[in-house]
């Protein structure tokens, strides 16, 4: 495990201690931290108390293999470097359903709400797609991005379909694929992507420009284009056939950077996305009332 990067944040006024793990892409939480807050306990001690009763109830009920805990060091109250129990976001979320207390029941709620919502887009797909576009608009995405997203989340599904086709493994086998795909066509992987506009675990297609999208999306249609005439075995084929098909995609960037003279591959995310676009939208604004001003003068 390589070095995390120490934060804290504030939960109902009290912090909690975390960590990032770059190699992993996670968030690391102080157990206790966070069960002091739930359970309302006075002190440290006290949480970490009722912490490892809870513990040995959890091994108990077989719930190990989901809420088993790593240590990491993170700065105690005393201002030294200790090992402390710490979980990522799904092992902390299990944990919290079993804290019987009244600050808990949001979280719970919120996941009855969550699995609930899941069931139902297993029966009807349709609900996802709205559910994000719906998420898009809140965040305040404009309509010409949202539409591009939703139609690059197609294109990933035909592409996954051949890659299912060819044999290839969801997870590290697919993760690499996209990350090959990456270097090729931007020439930089999707880490270095991600860190590249300031990114951690938010997804990297949420914080692309329209123009990043595209291409993206080009590199992706023209992978599963190749793929359907290749008709690839394994890894290794696929791996030759996403290469040539984000060759597609760079070559089209290159082209647009040298028409434009500058890059494609952009440090803005979502955020800064937005804010430019609530800009531009003021702007607007200000020159209409500007030009109605000056007709009734």
């Amino acid at each position: 495990m390589n070095e995390p990067k120490n934060k804290i944040t504030l939960f109902d006024n009290r912090e909690v201690r975390q960590l990032w793990e770059d190699e992993a892409e996670k968030w690391w939480f102080s157990v206790v931290d966070v069960i002091a807050i739930l359970s309302d306990q006075p002190s440290h001690e006290r949480a970490r108390k009722y912490w490892s009763v809870m513990k040995t109830r959890l091994k108990q009920e077989g719930a190990e293999p989901t809420t088993v805990c790593s240590q990491l060091k993170m700065q105690a109250h005393d201002g030294k470097m200790r090992l402390t129990d710490v979980a990522d976001t799904e092992q902390l979320l299990r944990i919290i359903q079993s804290v019987p207390s009244p600050k808990a029941e949001p979280f719970k709620l919120w996941l009855a709400q969550v699995g609930r919502e899941r069931l139902d887009e297993t029966v009807d797909p349709e609900l996802s797609i709205d559910r994000a576009i719906h998420s898009y608009r809140r965040l305040g995405y404009s309509e010409n991005w949202i539409n591009q997203r939703i139609k690059s989340i197609e294109v990933r599904k035909a592409l996954t379909d051949e890659w299912d086709k060819a044999g290839v493994q969801q997870g590290q086998e697919y993760a690499a694929l996209t990350d090959l795909m990456s270097r090729v066509w931007s020439g930089m992987s999707t880490r270095e992507y991600k860190q590249h506009k300031g990114l951690k675990k938010e997804n990297l297609r949420d914080n692309m420009t329209n123009t990043e999208l595209v291409l993206n999306m080009l590199a992706e249609v023209a992978t599963t284009d190749i793929s359907q005439v290749r008709n690839p075995e394994g890894l290794a084929e696929s791996a030759q056939v996403a290469k040539e098909g984000a060759k597609t995609a760079k070559a089209a960037r290159q082209q647009l950077e040298r028409s434009t003279g500058k890059p494609v591959v952009s440090k803005l995310n979502a955020k800064q996305l937005a804010a430019q676009q609530l800009e531009s939208d003021s702007d607007k604004a200000i020159r209409a009332i500007e030009k109605k001003g000056s007709r009734d003068e």
